[in-house]
Parts: structure tokens; sequence; C-alpha cells
């Protein structure tokens, strides 16, 4: 997802409409042979890569889709180089959440871009959304390494920030909701 926060509340400018990112490149990694987590060991790969291979872009109006991707990229596995293939793959859906990132901090006009989760972790991500920042007149930050991929740890502060704030739930009315989208939460401790 990339989101702004506004008003009391995260707005997505953009997301997936199908697999998450660090999902694709984690079944992708499954189908060459490498062990979970799959992203770093794709990124090392990446780095010895030296053609690029032609795989779709996919991004519809500010969201993306990864699924044609990961197809396409599954489907030349025999015939192409696995570090080429990691390459491409990585630059590809890499550019695509770059474009709708540069594309949501143009339209916001805000000053700091927050790269978060365990894709997060990758240097080529992180180096394409630090150049638009710069472009862009904007700060940017990683999450620490040690968080990116821990949701655990990230529920758990968040459930810190909104105790802090006042905003508690008794266990009773406490539930999982699997849809319940970032931009219906009300943040009051921001």
């Amino acid at each position: 997802m990339v989101t702004a926060f506004d008003e009391g509340r995260y707005r997505v400018f953009g997301e997936t409409l199908d697999i998450a990112i660090g999902n694709m490149l984690d079944v992708f990694a499954r189908e060459i042979g490498l062990q979970h987590p799959g992203g770093s060991k794709i990124e090392r790969l990446a780095k010895e890569g030296k053609n690029f291979i032609p795989l779709p872009y996919t991004v519809k109006g500010m969201d993306l889709s990864y699924s044609g991707l990961l197809t396409a990229a599954i489907s030349k596995i025999e015939e192409c180089r696995v570090e080429d293939l990691c390459y491409s793959l990585q630059e590809v859906a890499f550019s695509m959440l770059a474009e709708v990132t540069e594309r949501a901090v143009a339209h916001t006009g805000k000053k700091e871009v927050l790269l978060t989760g365990g894709v997060g972790r990758n240097k080529r991500l992180q180096g394409m959304l630090q150049e638009i920042s710069r472009e862009h007149d904007a700060d940017f930050y990683v999450v620490p390494s040690n968080l990116a991929g821990d949701n655990g740890a990230m529920i758990a502060w968040t459930g810190l920030l909104a105790y802090m704030s006042g905003q508690t739930i008794s266990v009773e009315e406490s539930f999982v909701r699997p849809k319940w989208r970032l931009d219906e939460v009300e943040i009051t401790w921001i």
C-alpha cells in the first residue's frame, strides 16, 4: 500500500489488486528452489544479473498488479539465467511501486517518505525510493531492518500508541477483522 496521513486517517493512494509484493517475491523464490523468506536471496541473485528480461509492468491508475508479473517470471525459469530473471523481476516490481509512490508524493506534497514491511529491507528498492524522495525534496526513512518483517511487533506498537492516546477496547468487543482497511481506522495518536 502507498498511504499518506491526512485529517486523522491514513489515506490509501495505491495498493495491490491481487498479491502483495513480498508474497510475489516469496512465491517466485520457492519456484526457483530458494527457502523462505526469499526476498533477500532474490536480492543477492539480482546483483549478479546482467541482462534485462522483459516482464509485464502492470500499474492501473494508482494500483498495482503483481500476479501477471509472477506468472511471466515463472514461465521463463527454464529459458533464462536465474540471476537475470531475479534482476528483471526486482526492477519491474520495484519500478511499479516507485511510480505509484512518486505520483502520491507529487500529489500530496508530503515532505517525508517512509518505507516499511519486509520488502523494505531491499537496498535496490530503498535506492529507488530515496531518489524519488530527493527529487521531491522529501526526507526518506526506512523502518529498522530488525522490525521490517515482524507484523506482530508492528501490531503491538500500534496497540501501545492507541492505548497511550486513550483508545481502548474491551476483550469482549475485540475480534479479528480480516477485511478491515487501513483507511477506516481513526488515528488518535498523531
